[in-house]
């Protein structure tokens, strides 16, 4: 799977939480925090939810501080999650061999 980039990050958070009243979530928001940007913990967990469901990696809520500590979180799961994926395909296929 592809870098999951700013972009589809806010996209989640429209689809989850709606448009922030306090930012432009277009702009500068890489290093905002979540609460500044006027989301609660309970938004954070529906975050969290989706970005589970729609990537299949976990990134608590209580983890998520901003944007790019989220992205840096949530690309590190799935490359982690791809990494044992691949690791298991090898070891499979060594058995079988």
């Amino acid at each position: 799977m592809s870098e999951i980039t700013l972009d589809r990050l806010v996209t989640v958070i429209r689809e989850c939480a709606g448009d922030s009243d306090e930012f432009d979530l277009d702009g500068d928001i890489l290093d905002v925090t979540f609460e500044e940007l006027g989301y609660d913990s309970l938004a954070l967990l529906e975050i969290s939810a989706r970005l589970q469901e729609e990537f299949g990696a976990t990134v608590s809520e209580t983890e998520m501080e901003t944007p790019r500590i989220t992205l840096r979180l949530l690309n590190e799961a799935v490359r982690s999650d791809a990494d044992r994926t691949d690791a298991d395909r090898t070891d499979s296929s060594e058995v079988a061999a």
